[in-house]
């Protein structure tokens, strides 16, 4: 074990630049004696963002050879650290200029550079992103990847820096969303398995929405290190081992670098044009009618035998249908004791094809759509299915789910698509269990156009269903409903989360964070909720960023890698 020691840093840069270089400079000087050897501060650490227009933003911003970023050098270099600083950096043209994370070695010297690929609501005003290809660099300290805010709000930058072998990513941030501190950097971490260090800036003029803060450096298993809070400034350090980014597996589910299938993710590096999505990016059409979708969980699992578990869920089935639902969904697997159907999958397949015939019945019956993951049986090998029903009882559609858990691959085949159903309710898609932690998997979803994705699971850990889902939902701006077992041991209950339109005059929590619906764990109730398919085609969040229209596909070769 080698740990090292880093820090992030916090506080609010002026509109002084020399005051604010010798605020980074004392920051990094408190951070090296408290041991630091890297040392992160936040986005536009130069000066705060009061530019009037982009010419003004060129005349104030720095150069790379400029006083500010020399300043960042000398005092690397006098302290024998690391600093990856957000420094608001002129492009090669005027106005041009771009936001970027300088990364400077404890020699003074600049070891890289990254310009922002995903700006954030004004930004696109006065800024340019960036377009070159991503980096990680080796250092002593372990492999660093640079990112900057808004960066982090869509999976693809951090996935890219992962797949490409960063331990540490080193996040600058000037964020006024509590779903940067709550969410998106705790899940990046957590879903790539790497270390994220992330400086925010924190307070700024009392007259206006302040920045959140929510400096920390969080662990790749998701337990925040250090935490330096939403209203002060300050310096967070925390020890890390790098090497524990090299392992990938996630209690209960694997590898999550193993389980990814490379071959279903060639529509992850094709332009937005050629993809279904296209037409539903931007804000949708303000003659697009409202297309509202009555969607409905069905929290059962098996208790006490098989028998009066299939009979609960008809009954629930056929309560839903009186109240008007137009959308059910059932939990993973729900007819089976924990790890029934591994013990015996011919078993499992028999009783599945059994139930799902009872379930057909029930639908017709109801007029009700029906989601429902079973075991299927095919030529001798057997699936982990989720099946689609028609208000008719008939299929509709299949998935069988492609990232199999280690448990899953004993007995199990994976599928081969992930594709979705056009169907009179909308443009629906299916995703089972712990797939919520692949974010290609909705992300594919999404692309093909997917109004509504169906997730029958089972919650394993909280984070499952409070960061991973909401987070699926909030970068691809589609709704989920995700409908758990009674006996989940995440003791969560099922949701339901919208994807909302964004509207102007929003607060920024508002616009960004999607609404969310829950029902209580372990009663076996049912969560109703009203959905409007309008809003999957309004991709914003906030007046610029569109976090599926701003994907930079030809920059990611290393997914099908």
């Amino acid at each position: 074990m080698t740990l090292h020691r880093v820090a992030a840093a916090q506080f609010f840069s002026g509109t002084d630049v020399s005051a604010n270089l010798q605020l980074c400079v004392d920051h990094i000087q408190r951070a090296a004696e408290a041991g630091a050897r890297l040392v992160v501060l936040p986005e536009n650490s130069n000066r705060v963002r009061d530019y009037a227009d982009r010419a003004q933003c060129w005349e104030l911003s720095e150069t790379i050879e400029g006083a500010f970023v020399g300043g960042l050098r000398e005092a690397a270099r006098e302290l024998g650290v690391y600093v990856a600083a957000g420094v608001d950096l002129r492009g090669e043209n005027a106005p041009d200029v771009h936001i970027c994370s300088v990364l400077i070695g404890p020699d003074g010297q600049i070891i890289g550079v990254h310009r922002k690929h995903v700006l954030w609501d004004y930004e696109y005003t006065l800024f340019v992103p960036g377009d070159e290809p991503y980096q990680v660099f080796d250092t002593e300290l372990g492999r660093l990847g640079l990112l900057l805010c808004a960066d982090g709000i869509v999976p693809d930058t951090p996935r890219a820096l992962a797949l490409m072998g960063a331990q540490i990513l080193c996040n600058s941030l000037n964020s006024r969303g509590p779903d940067e501190y709550r969410v998106h950097v705790p899940l990046r971490a957590m879903e790539n398995r790497v270390f994220h260090v992330a400086a925010n800036t924190v307070g700024g003029p009392a007259d206006g929405w302040p920045w959140m803060g929510g400096s920390q450096i969080v662990a790749p298993d998701g337990t925040r290190l250090a935490d330096a809070g939403e209203t002060e400034p300050g310096i967070i350090v925390a020890d890390v081992d790098p090497a524990e980014a090299d392992d990938k597996v996630m209690s209960e589910v694997g590898d999550l670098f193993a389980w990814r299938r490379t071959d279903l993710y060639r529509p992850l590096t094709e332009s937005l044009e050629t993809l279904p999505v296209a037409p539903m990016c931007g804000p949708a059409p303000e003659d697009m009618p409202t297309r509202p979708l009555r969607v409905v969980t069905l929290q059962v699992s098996h208790f006490p035998n098989t028998e009066w578990t299939v009979t609960r869920a008809l009954e629930q089935i056929a309560y839903a249908g009186r109240r008007g639902a137009d959308l059910g969904v059932l939990p993973s697997l729900f007819c089976f004791r924990p790890g029934e159907e591994a013990a015996d999958p011919a078993a499992a397949a028999k009783l599945s094809a059994q139930v799902l015939e009872r379930l057909s019945k029930a639908c017709a019956d109801a007029g009700l759509w029906v989601v429902a993951h079973l075991v299927e049986e095919d030529a001798g090998r057997y699936y982990s299915t989720a099946y689609l029903l028609d208000r008719a009882g008939r299929v509709a559609h299949t998935y069988r789910k492609t990232h199999l858990n280690s448990a899953e691959r004993k007995w199990a085949v994976p599928g081969d698509r992930i594709d979705v159903a056009h169907t009179e309710i909308g443009t629906i898609g299916l995703m089972v269990g712990d797939e919520v932690w692949v974010p290609e998997v909705a992300r594919l979803l999404t692309l093909a156009g997917a109004e509504v994705i169906a997730h029958p699971t089972d919650w394993r850990v909280p984070e499952a269903a409070h960061m991973a889902a909401t987070e699926r939902t909030e970068e691809n701006r589609v709704h989920l409903v995700s409908c758990t077992r009674l006996d989940s041991p995440a003791d969560v209950g099922s949701q339901v989360v919208r994807a909302d339109e964004f509207a102007p005059g929003q607060p920024i929590a508002l616009m960004r964070y999607p609404t969310g619906y829950w029902s209580r764990p372990g009663f076996e109730e049912q969560l109703l909720v009203d959905l409007d398919l309008r809003e999957s085609h309004s991709k914003m969040m906030g007046h610029h960023l569109d976090p599926v229209a701003t994907r930079a596909p030809e920059l990611y070769g290393m997914f099908l890698d």
